[in-house]
């Protein structure tokens, strides 16, 4: 279970004072050791946020020349809070809120002797004043950063398959309370629910495993002038690795810049299918993708790594 550090990490991040340091301290007294942590503030139009990451070798990581892939596990949002505007911890935080606790516990778990065979990376921002931007059906979180700062510090190069973690309950899509996936998304493709995440959902929350729709308006970038549920697949547009995406989804449409939305008990689901699939997948149990079957429709039918990109007016 990951309840303690799931409240540790609320009381950490529900503060006008949060910022990067905070949170990288935090992950040293759990037993990240200095090398193992990166803090980096970047100045954006609105202001600033700091980008945290942390780095959870395996036993047979990439890191230390192993054979085991390597999972990044990415908390997006577009703050922690809305000041002045708002008085405390927004709905929109719950991707970083996740992203945290999830490192948290994976390095407890390896100070106490259970290390996972490959490398685990986990990144967020930690924003505690950022803007608000209209949405429909309900207002969202904006970012003093744009998607693709975002992706340069939070897609790796070594990550061979990505969690994008994402506050979705702004939507009338996905009216379920919990957590829910997306298909998998593999450069430009929207390819089939991974059966073996299936499998980790069911067992992680006890019930029938909950798909959140996606189109293909939501694998595009940020600003091109279409709709987007959220940014839940924008490292999709940084990378070819595998992006699944893990909606905290409620019944109702909540305004990303709702204070008191968050539910506790969806996050620590959220946290157990995160580091559930951390164990699974450096073992080679769980698969994002079939790579033949994504071969075959790429031979079939083209590369669509173009929808990764901005794209060009019609007539161009």
């Amino acid at each position: 279970m990951s309840w303690s550090h799931v409240i540790e990490t609320h009381d950490l991040l529900d503060t006008p004072t949060a910022d990067g340091a905070s949170v990288a301290e935090y992950l040293r007294r759990h037993g990240a050791a200095d090398g193992e942590v990166a803090v980096e503030t970047v100045q954006g139009e609105g202001g600033s946020t700091d980008f945290v990451r942390v780095t959870i070798p395996g036993t047979d990581g990439a890191s230390s020349g192993g054979s085991a892939p390597t999972l990044g596990i990415l908390g997006r949002l577009g703050g922690l809070g809305a000041r002045p505007e708002q008085i405390g911890f927004v709905s929109d935080g719950d991707g970083a809120l996740t992203a945290v606790a999830a490192a948290a516990k994976l390095l407890d778990m390896r100070r106490r002797g259970d290390a996972l065979p490959g490398d685990v990376v986990v990144a967020t921002h930690i924003d505690p004043d950022a803007p608000t931007q209209p949405h429909d059906p309900v207002p969202f979180m904006g970012s003093v950063v744009d998607q693709d700062v975002s992706n340069r510090h939070e897609v790796l190069p070594a990550m061979d398959a990505i969690l994008s973690v994402d506050t979705t309950k702004g939507n009338r899509v996905c009216n379920h309370h919990g957590i829910a996936i997306t298909p998998a998304v593999v450069d430009g493709w929207i390819v089939r629910v991974p059966e073996t995440l299936l499998d980790i959902v069911s067992r992680t929350t006890g019930r029938a495993p909950v798909v959140m729709p996606l189109t293909m308006q939501d694998i595009t970038p940020y600003g091109n002038g279409v709709y987007h549920v959220n940014s839940i697949l924008q490292p999709a547009t940084a990378t070819a690795a595998p992006v699944v995406g893990v909606a905290i989804v409620t019944e109702t449409a909540v305004a990303g810049s709702a204070t008191g939305a968050t539910d506790l008990r969806s996050v620590e689901t959220a946290v157990r299918f995160a580091v559930e699939t951390a164990k699974d997948y450096g073992r080679g149990i769980a698969h994002f993708v079939d790579a033949e079957e994504v071969r075959r429709l790429q031979d079939l039918y083209g590369s669509m790594s173009h929808l990764r990109g901005a794209g060009a007016p019609a007539g161009s």
